[in-house]
């Protein structure tokens, strides 16, 4: 179920990654939350981490509405894990 839901999000935030219309530090936020989720520690642990940061650059002013719809998606996809 976890692993699911971390590879819907790890889609979306390559999506982000690869958008050249997206600012760069927004981009590489969804890099590092990338590279969080691939960690191997617990799921509660590095979906956390990753809302942290997501959280953060969501309310960035410059981010593009589509970019932050996306963010919205993987925080309430991340929101649902658990052990």
């Amino acid at each position: 179920m976890n692993q699911d839901a971390f590879d819907r999000c790890n889609q979306i935030l390559q999506h982000i990654t690869e958008d050249t219309s997206v600012p760069r530090n927004i981009r590489r936020a969804a890099e590092e939350s990338k590279n969080i989720l691939a960690k191997d520690e617990e799921a509660t642990i590095r979906a956390s981490s990753v809302i942290s940061i997501l959280d953060e650059i969501s309310n960035d002013p410059n981010i593009p509405i589509h970019a932050r719809t996306l963010i919205w998606n993987v925080l309430s996809e991340l929101e649902s894990v658990h052990d």
